[in-house]
């Protein structure tokens, strides 16, 4: 199942990736948010939060996101 997922954007702001999240979810384009930070409060080196969509919509996500 890891292969039909893609990561398209990543940031270490929450609040970035929920917008771009909502931005693909408006467009009928599913997708994930998986918290790589170290911890609840942020504090612990610089994690990344990642949005994965399916392999299908790599290419229209990532030029919806292009300029986000």
């Amino acid at each position: 199942m890891e292969r039909e997922w893609v990561e398209i954007f990543s940031s270490t702001d929450a609040f970035q990736v929920e917008i771009a999240r909502q931005t693909l979810d408006q467009l009928e384009i599913g997708s994930v948010i998986i918290n790589k930070k170290g911890s609840t409060y942020g504090f612990g080196g610089f994690d990344s939060i990642e949005l994965y969509v399916h392999r299908d919509n790599v290419i229209r996500a990532k030029q919806i996101l292009k300029d986000f």
